[in-house]
């Protein structure tokens, strides 16, 4: 029987995250992309924590198109890790491929000076 979208990406998910832990000094960079909105936080797995998070439906996150709004996400995400002293992030894509807005928000991060 063939699975369903969401399915098949959440086995993805689940295949990548058996590689990839957060720490306090590399935090999980995780991303949530929906319809509408994309979503991306930093996560300590060894304590359960989140140490920053931003998202599309912030004033902050402005832009004329999605592309536009998953870079600036990805630039507000930096910008608050550097804040809290982090600089190295395990990037985890949540089981969607690496292009769009996914690879938006990842060139955003990169450009506010997270390095992974």
């Amino acid at each position: 029987m063939a699975l369903s979208k969401s399915q098949r990406r959440n086995r993805i998910h689940l295949r990548v995250r058996k590689t990839i832990n957060g720490t306090a000094e590399a935090p999980r960079l995780s991303v949530f992309r929906s319809n509408k909105e994309i979503y991306a936080q930093l996560i300590d797995d060894i304590q359960g924590i989140t140490l920053a998070a931003a998202s599309s439906r912030e004033e902050d996150a402005k832009g004329s198109g999605k592309l536009e709004i998953a870079q600036q996400v990805g630039k507000l995400l930096g910008e608050r890790a550097q804040k809290a002293g982090i600089e190295k992030v395990h990037f985890d894509r949540g089981g969607y491929l690496y292009h769009g807005r996914i690879k938006a928000l990842a060139d955003g991060a990169r450009e506010s000076g997270l390095k992974f």
